[in-house]
């Protein structure tokens, strides 16, 4: 047990998991849920989103025991491999944020389609590429708090496209960087073989002040159920992606 959970199992609850000094992060869990950036001192400036993933190795073809017999030295390999190996080519999750300023404006940044945003006008919020493959630095989302009075809310999503195994085969994690204090960390592990989309975090304007919510909420459609669940009311159409260089 930690320090934090310590001092605090005998008192009221905090409002998020505290992290360590070693690791400098905020985890956001089901039983603390919240953060706020506007009291951290990192309501201005440009926050960025990153998602990255990696897959089991139970899913790469055989079984590890099978393995191991063959060649020992492999009990020394991590259980955790990269998501770009050339057997996990195929994975593409993507990261998206549904967007409503406070002018009533709405809108969706992502990859399907093209969407990628603009950081210095409306929506403020600039997708910097997409990443086919698992990459180590993933997919990025970078948002301009320097319009924070321009912004109501921020539904920030993750999806899975095409053939892309189900999010029960994959390690994800989106990681939240603001410009001061604490990075912000919302993992992906929840079994849900069947679903094709989450929403990850929610970040609104509650009376001037910036609040990142975990929602954590799985879906078996796509960014159409996302909108339904949210009351976003966008029109949602089937996209694709050209072919992406190899």
């Amino acid at each position: 047990m930690s320090f934090w959970d310590g001092l605090w199992r005998g008192g009221r609850s905090t409002q998020f998991d505290s992290g360590s000094a070693a690791t400098n992060a905020i985890t956001l869990t089901k039983r603390n849920q919240t953060v706020s950036l506007t009291k951290q001192g990192a309501a201005t400036g440009n926050l960025r989103i990153n998602l990255s993933w990696r897959m089991r190795t139970s899913d790469i073809g055989g079984g590890r025991r099978d393995s191991l017999l063959r060649h020992p030295f492999q009990a020394f390999k991590p259980d955790v491999v990269q998501a770009h190996t050339e057997s996990m080519v195929n994975v593409d999750l993507d990261l998206g944020c549904m967007y409503e300023l406070t002018d009533g404006t709405k809108g969706v940044v992502q990859p399907l389609g093209g969407f990628y945003g603009e950081l210095n006008a409306p929506p403020y919020v600039k997708l910097s590429g997409d990443d086919r493959f698992g990459s180590g630095s993933g997919e990025t989302i970078f948002i301009n708090l320097d319009h924070r009075e321009q912004i109501k809310r921020l539904l920030v999503f993750v999806y899975i496209y095409d053939q892309t195994p189900a999010f029960d085969r994959t390690h994800a994690i989106v990681t939240l960087y603001p410009s001061n204090g604490p990075r912000i960390e919302v993992g992906l592990d929840e079994r849900h073989p069947q679903a094709r989309s989450c929403a990850v975090v929610m970040i609104e304007n509650v009376k001037n002040e910036l609040i990142v919510r975990r929602e954590v909420k799985f879906v078996y459609g796509f960014q159409a159920e996302l909108d339904r669940l949210y009351g976003w009311g966008l029109q949602w159409g089937r996209g694709y992606k050209a072919k992406a260089d190899r």
